[in-house]
């Protein structure tokens, strides 16, 4: 039997885009497969959130996904732009955000059609790998969805004209993260039980394996 786990995951975290490669090299590899749920990041859902933080949780913070992304092999360097505006003059997050609304619809859209883990690894290495300047001009995200497996033009018709519906559907999410068991990405439920952060995939493989996780047939 196929086993099964939600992941809860956003476009502004680099941890999200971290985790993404172990995830698709497990499904490939083993009988198991992700309920990919793309969710709005702290900083448009909570960004009071950041207000209250230690000033050494930022600094650690930046010298942790550096570490991690080395530690990992992935390339990285922080977006440019980050997916998520904030007014420099108040060091606030402006309810009204040109990236991460739709980039979230088309996350959730290219999920609903069969292809939304390979979209988030595809997407989220234009934004995060620090090989692409600009990222939402021109067709970077057009051919991520290609190498995804999507058709680029109907992915992001889907984006546009169902707007309302796939902001309920992220709504959705939200709350169902929360119930979960966490708030912060990415996150993994599995069987009720909650695995938060990219550092908890290891932990994530041993449930798996403990409720019967099995290896594909070779091609």
């Amino acid at each position: 039997m196929t086993l099964s786990y939600e992941l809860y995951w956003s476009f502004r975290s680099p941890y999200s885009y971290m985790i993404v490669p172990r995830l698709i090299a497990l499904e490939e590899a083993y009988d198991v497969k992700g309920v990919i749920r793309p969710v709005y990041p702290l900083a448009v859902r909570t960004p009071e959130f950041f207000e209250t933080r230690d000033p050494l949780w930022f600094s650690y913070f930046m010298t942790d996904i550096h570490r991690e992304a080395a530690f990992l092999g992935l390339p990285f360097r922080w977006p440019r732009p980050d997916p998520v505006f904030m007014d420099m003059a108040t060091r606030t997050y402006p309810k009204e955000q040109p990236y991460i609304h739709r980039l979230t619809r088309l996350g959730v859209a290219a999920a609903e059609r069969g292809r939304g883990l390979q979209y988030l690894a595809e997407a989220s290495r234009v934004i995060w790998s620090g090989e692409v300047d600009n990222w939402p001009e021109g067709d970077h995200l057009d051919k991520a969805a290609v190498r995804a497996g999507l058709d680029p033009a109907e992915l992001n018709a889907a984006a546009d004209a169902e707007a309302d519906r796939l902001h309920a559907v992220i709504e959705e999410s939200q709350v169902a993260q929360r119930a979960a068991g966490h708030y912060g990405v990415p996150m993994i439920s599995f069987n009720g039980e909650p695995f938060f952060g990219q550092d908890r995939f290891d932990q994530f493989k041993w449930r798996l394996e403990q409720q019967g996780l099995k290896a594909r047939a070779a091609a």
